[in-house]
């Protein structure tokens, strides 16, 4: 992990200026409407990630950029050199009358490998680590309650340690990406996607497991 010492120095101007709308539902990316709520998930490569949180019931609007590290305003390029100390990052933007925290994190957690560090599948750097940036105390709660439980299960199938990041509210800003990355697989639907899923599912109170393919 790059050093803030020696992290880039960046922009004061933000790389996306004029977010267009969604690419697939046609919402603001950058919006909230009234009575949603919003987490910043980073699960790997952040193009299939965002991809399966649009196609989620409940999820309102996605975006992509970058949040942990201490360049501000990073271009896509500038954090695959791993000299930003960001981490591809999708915003989530859902309705808590629709689906709940837990669902949203139980994808999460299937959606990838959390005990890889710093890679997932052959996407390899600090830029691919697992993490969870919330807004809300009760998201902070159930993040950490959640990771506990999983690791409960994964330990039992043999698993390792889930490196999962987990930030408190207010923790770190989020960087949008340029708008090229914004909905890729969208734009191009046979691009590239990689989730290294550990195959295990998380259960929550209230939720079954996912189906894993």
């Amino acid at each position: 992990m790059v050093s803030p010492d020696n992290a880039l120095s960046g922009r004061k101007s933000p790389v996306l200026s004029a977010p267009k709308p969604h690419a697939v539902n046609g919402s603001e990316i950058l919006n909230r409407p009234a009575g949603c709520e919003i987490i910043f998930l980073a699960a790997g490569c952040y193009w299939g990630v965002e991809e399966i949180y649009w196609e989620t019931a409940g999820v309102k609007t996605t975006a992509v950029g970058f949040m942990g590290g201490y360049t501000p305003n990073p271009t896509y390029e500038e954090v695959c050199t791993g000299l930003t100390g960001h981490t591809e990052t999708v915003r989530v933007v859902y309705d808590p009358q629709q689906i709940s925290i837990g669902e949203i994190l139980q994808i999460f957690f299937e959606c990838h490998d959390p005990t890889s560090l710093h890679r997932q599948g052959n996407d390899i750097g600090t830029q691919y680590r697992s993490a969870i940036f919330t807004t809300t105390d009760t998201q902070f709660q159930i993040a950490n309650e959640l990771k506990a439980a999983y690791q409960e299960v994964l330990t039992q199938h043999g698993k390792g340690e889930i490196i999962t990041e987990i930030h408190a509210p207010g923790d770190t800003l989020f960087f949008p990406a340029e708008d090229a990355h914004q909905q890729y697989l969208s734009k191009n639907p046979d691009g590239y996607r990689c989730h290294s899923k550990s195959g295990i599912a998380c259960p929550i109170p209230g939720a079954g497991p996912l189906h894993l393919d």
